[in-house]
């Protein structure tokens, strides 16, 4: 079967960074195996879901390159979820239940005091045909729940956590449907991922014991409606936490603008996320077949996986580092052209401070206060400075010869005039971009 992978965002808010790790691991797998990523808007919730983060979670991916290879939308194929309903209703799969949140809340508490797992007794099974009319008649309408197998073992084989097993006995038969009507996330789920013959779900650590449910519901829609379906194969990975090892509110605020603003490159956030809680090394890799072709299941750990703002300003930094001039044109200040990039391309963290640097060529620049000394030094470079094919090295050893000066005291005093600064790129390749006029204007300003 093609390896066909999901990312089921709720539009009930902007992607934060877990959930772009997720997005970016399911699109790598399916990737290296030349299969298919499939978008799919998990929006049953129709109070809380906005058109407006639909929008933004396909903008997001389109900066992120992840690109999908089709889209569903839950709010589309409410018949499908109809129809599985009705198949496991006639199979006794699911049952009608009409406990008040408030009771179920009580049963909670008296089973957590007596020492018992807090999970849900069954008591709506043992409800008569009477007694659930009775119910009914009052105008109590019942939600609805999936009926466990207690005589099934649930286990598989995961992807990063290897052997996982559960009694079935100690879940709750989870609520599928709201008294209302509405769906809860676990039947459409796994409706939609035997219908769109999705093979891999890969997802947080904190859906294993969703997973284990839904084994047991995969069973029994394909018994009951999806007879040629194939039940996928799961993988968990860690959770991302901050750089103090603690789960922080502010991943869950960290999305794509918040890294456009701050100047964050695609390509870092990827090769960041890409390797980030597996055992192979987070490097700037920008090319996107290399991260494919390593991305490896085995490799991931069970350690949660710390996302580090410095890591990914590093990431960051080496792969500008790496950008040819073509790539980021249109980016740059005007007048700027491949020379420039390549002068000042070293000396930045983010593209959008090219400005600041490009300052240093077309001016002005501020020049700090020189000593009598410095002053004669530089009087003297004015008159030496020479054009040719290499004007700084040519200015610094006719300067070496005339004045005796070597180290600092030679290179700093005229990076100083020429840039106002003590530290940049390379004059080496800055003074040709300067011109022969404005560097004989500048060191003239400053020996005066």
């Amino acid at each position: 079967m093609t390896t066909t992978t999901r990312f089921a965002p709720s539009p009930t808010g902007r992607l934060h960074v877990g959930n772009i790790r997720t997005a970016l691991h399911n699109w790598m797998l399916a990737k290296k195996q030349g299969g298919r990523f499939l978008l799919r808007i998990d929006d049953t919730d129709a109070e809380r879901s906005r058109e407006e983060y639909v929008e933004a979670i396909r903008a997001d991916l389109a900066w992120l390159g992840l690109q999908p290879d089709g889209e569903e939308r839950q709010s589309q194929r409410l018949e499908l979820y109809e129809a599985a309903f009705a198949a496991l209703k006639a199979a006794g799969r699911v049952y009608p239940a009409y406990e008040t949140a408030q009771e179920l809340e009580l049963k909670r508490k008296i089973r957590l005091g007596r020492g018992l797992p807090p999970i849900y007794d069954r008591a709506a099974l043992s409800l008569t045909d009477a007694e659930r009319a009775a119910k009914e008649a009052e105008g109590v309408a019942p939600h609805w729940r999936f009926k466990l197998d207690h005589d099934e073992p649930i286990a598989w084989n995961d992807g990063v956590r290897g052997t996982q097993k559960f009694d079935p006995s100690q879940l709750s038969d989870p609520v599928i449907r709201r008294a209302d009507g509405s769906w809860l996330y676990m039947l459409p789920s796994a409706v939609d991922d035997l219908d769109m013959g999705v093979t891999d779900v890969l997802r947080g650590e904190d859906h294993v014991s969703n997973t284990a449910v839904q084994i047991q519901m995969f069973t029994a829609l394909i018994a009951a409606q999806y007879p040629a379906a194939r039940m996928p194969s799961f993988a968990h990975e860690a959770l991302l936490v901050g750089r103090e090892g603690k789960l922080s509110k502010r991943l869950g605020s960290l999305g794509c603008d918040a890294f456009r603003e701050q100047g964050i490159e695609p390509q870092a956030l990827i090769a960041l996320l890409a390797r980030l809680g597996t055992s192979q090394p987070v490097e700037p890799i920008a090319d996107r077949a290399v991260l494919i072709e390593t991305f490896d299941l085995s490799t991931f750990g069970r350690a949660p996986a710390k996302f580090d703002d410095a890591e990914l300003e590093r990431i960051n930094a080496a792969l500008v580092h790496q950008m040819e001039f073509a790539e980021v044109a249109d980016r740059l200040p005007e007048g700027m052209d491949e020379a420039g990039w390549h002068a000042i391309r070293p000396n930045l963290g983010h593209i959008s401070e090219a400005g600041d640097w490009w300052r240093l060529v077309t001016g002005p620049i501020d020049q700090p206060a020189f000593s009598d000394e410095d002053r004669a030094y530089l009087a003297e470079a004015a008159r030496l400075l020479a054009w040719d094919n290499d004007p700084w090295h040519a200015l610094t050893s006719a300067l070496k010869t005339s004045t005796g000066r070597k180290g600092k005291p030679l290179f700093l005093p005229l990076r100083q005039a020429l840039t106002g600064m003590d530290h940049g790129p390379d004059m080496g390749e800055l003074l040709p971009l300067i011109g022969e006029e404005a560097a004989r204007r500048r060191l003239l300003a400053a020996s005066a």
